[in-house]
């Protein structure tokens, strides 16, 4: 089924105890739902930050059977519908805890999908990328290192690619001139956890996604604002005339694939052996789609035509993103591909139901 990968990974791993962070995130928390229904059992955490709203945190935890406890500090809670899954609310920055929950609950597998995002925000917060991406990640890696975890799955991102003209974007390019912090901050990621595999031993990988979009969308994202202003009758910012492409992935395909990396890592090679025991992965449609046609695109399904403002490049933005994705296909027989039209689609429903337009 995953092509010749019997010697690249262990067997598949039946109900693992799985440590998710950011569970209130976008990302997360589709990905906690995946895992339970798959039979995982699974301990969030988060920080629950206030970088964007804090209500749809809380409703997304609402919605996974978390109740409003969770605005408690470091106080357990047991998803009201699914014994699986228990919710902490905790900074990775808080070493002593990290250490404590890891010891508590000796997890199988780690995936960290706790960071703090965005590109622009990068410029005028950066100390807030620092603590996150770069000091929680390394106690992250501490504690796998310290805790026998036998997988470490960590969100990297398309942007290491920075502005690189070479296209499709392939994890064998170099990715060594990012233009904004928080690509820095992934790419140090990466680094770390390569370190981290040579030095202990502890399978990692790392996962470039490309520009994820769906139900539960994080607000600052462009869909998640193009729809928004479309609906109250507001003018849209459109950066660089339009002129920008993006490989648009869908929040289902993402979860999907996460899930079926997380159970497989790649394996300590013999001795002698160049292969190590860690990897990175593009995760994307690989079909990238001009801004334009993107905005068409939800013009279409909400039924309304937008007022754009053009506006030049914006700093640490960049120019195009367009994912090879080969490896994936050729070690999980898995690639993304849910058309543009059904993720915008669902998207628009969803907010709908949940804003009440």
């Amino acid at each position: 089924m995953f092509g010749n990968t019997s010697q690249q990974y262990k067997t598949e791993f039946i109900f693992m105890k799985i440590l998710v962070t950011g569970t209130a995130g976008f990302i997360g928390f589709h990905l906690v739902q995946n895992l339970l229904r798959l039979g995982h059992q699974v301990v969030g955490i988060d920080n629950i930050n206030d970088y964007y709203d804090p209500q749809l945190k809380f409703a997304r935890l609402k919605e996974a059977g978390i109740s409003q406890d969770a605005e408690n500090w470091h106080k357990k809670i047991t998803s009201e519908t699914n014994s699986n899954y228990s919710f902490v609310r905790m900074n990775l920055e808080e070493k002593t805890e990290i250490n404590q929950l890891f010891t508590e609950k000796k997890f199988d597998a780690v995936c960290n999908l706790a960071a703090q995002a965005g590109v622009r925000y990068s410029i005028e917060n950066p100390d807030a990328y620092i603590n996150s991406n770069v000091v929680g990640f390394m106690n992250i890696l501490e504690a796998c290192r310290h805790n026998n975890i036998q997988h470490l799955v960590y969100a990297s991102s398309s942007s290491v690619y920075g502005n690189s003209k070479k296209m499709p974007l392939s994890t064998e390019d170099r990715v060594d001139n990012p233009i904004s912090l928080y690509a820095a901050t992934k790419k140090s990621n990466e680094l770390m956890a390569h370190t981290y595999s040579h030095l202990f031993g502890i399978p990692t990988t790392g996962l470039r996604f490309f520009t994820v979009y769906g139900p539960w969308g994080r607000p600052d994202m462009a869909y998640f604002l193009f729809t928004k202003a479309i609906q109250e009758g507001k003018s849209i910012n459109v950066f660089n005339n339009g002129d920008l492409y993006r490989d648009f992935t869908y929040i289902d395909d993402i979860v999907e694939g996460v899930a079926k990396i997380i159970e497989k890592p790649p394996l300590t090679p013999p001795k002698g052996e160049d292969r190590e025991n860690y990897k990175v992965y593009n995760i994307g449609n690989s079909s990238p789609v001009q801004l334009m046609n993107f905005i068409e695109t939800i013009e279409n399904a909400l039924g309304k035509n937008a007022e754009k403002v053009y506006k030049e490049m914006q700093p640490g933005d960049v120019y195009k993103t367009f994912a090879d994705v080969s490896d994936l296909e050729n070690d999980f027989d898995y690639a993304p591909n849910t058309p543009l039209e059904k993720g915008i689609g669902e998207f628009v429903k969803w907010y709908a139901r949940y804003y009440k337009k």
